[in-house]
């Protein structure tokens, strides 16, 4: 997995440089905006194209650098989500440094996000792997952006209505599950030649597996380490964020807990409110249903891994994918 990891980053590392000069090649003044994207791709699990390559494993594939190349393009679509999104719920830091729109100013933050979104077709369709298997995927890129679009719509439209933990669901399963492991799991197979057999149980894996990601996600929003997450823990309960982990605690807690919640909630937010908010959440239950929750879905997604008759090596890291993409929920 790491040599994986290694070759996705050099892969990006070469198609950033090479877009960058052409940027900078048709006005030096966009410096700023070139070196903001070269930051926006810096870093990361590349969690996307790990599971794209393994869905081109799963589905009888030889190695490939071509294939390197065509998982590479995931991380730019997450790079181009990161910055929107970012944008849109006014986040300050990501990764340790500074937003792109805290950096550049929302436009140009604007233009950074859609212009990663270009570059990730761009280095999708010329990784190098024959056009008849690029054409097999291209509905599922379709596809995968309406559901990340729907999903941050939804996010934004169910902000500051009453919480339930169903719509919540939704709203990760099509905000992160499926541009996360679902789809980039798909294309991978789609790409591979999978026959239905094979993609059946990739869905049945990836599915429950995207939630577990997302939740976990939810999780370490409100208690995590800034320093290992990258990011404010301020940043979802300021912005009252529809998640499963608020929902449940709006229905666990007790009347006066419920009060001061909605409270704290509508107010500016500090991090004395946030520590009271935690604590509100502890006392409920709520931290320890979500983890169930993950819990539950990771465990749904290996029975599934187990029973879909994959390739030993494939089986094996869609396996350790589960523990990367839960682990410290």
């Amino acid at each position: 997995m790491a040599d994986l990891r290694g070759r996705i980053d050099q892969a990006l590392d070469e198609f950033v440089d090479s877009e960058a000069a052409e940027l900078l090649a048709l006005d030096a003044e966009l410096a700023p905006v070139a070196e903001q994207m070269r930051i926006s791709v810096a870093g990361g699990k590349r969690i996307r194209p790990a599971f794209c390559y393994w869905g081109w494993r799963a589905a009888g594939q030889p190695d490939s650098d071509a294939m390197i190349r065509a998982a590479a393009s995931l991380e730019l679509v997450h790079a181009a989500a990161v910055v929107h999104d970012d944008l849109i719920d006014r986040s300050p830091m990501r990764r340790g440094r500074p937003t792109a729109h805290e950096k550049l100013g929302d436009a140009l933050a604007l233009m950074v996000g859609d212009l990663l979104m270009a570059w990730a077709g761009q280095l999708f369709h010329t990784s190098g792997l024959p056009r008849t298997f690029l054409a097999r995927a291209v509905p599922l890129w379709t596809t995968m952006g309406r559901e990340l679009v729907a999903g941050e719509c939804l996010e934004i439209m169910r902000t500051g209505l009453p919480h339930d933990v169903a719509r919540s669901l939704t709203i990760v399963r099509f905000k992160t599950g499926s541009y996360t492991v679902e789809r980039p799991l798909e294309i991978g197979a789609v790409l591979g030649g999978a026959p239905p057999a094979v993609r059946d149980a990739l869905a049945e894996y990836s599915r429950p597996l995207g939630e577990a990601f997302q939740l976990r996600d939810d999780l370490w929003g409100v208690f995590g380490d800034p320093l290992q997450t990258g990011k404010s823990i301020l940043d979802d309960l300021a912005g009252r964020k529809p998640t499963a982990l608020l929902a449940l605690t709006l229905s666990r807690a007790s009347e006066p807990d419920r009060r001061r919640l909605d409270d704290l909630l509508d107010a500016p937010m500090t991090p004395a409110d946030a520590a009271e908010i935690r604590q509100i959440m502890q006392e409920s239950g709520a931290p320890a249903a979500v983890r169930q929750m993950i819990a539950e879905r990771a465990q749904t997604a290996q029975v599934a891994l187990d029973k879909g008759g994959l390739t030993l090596d494939a089986a094996d890291a869609l396996t350790r994918l589960i523990s990367k993409v839960t682990a410290d929920a």
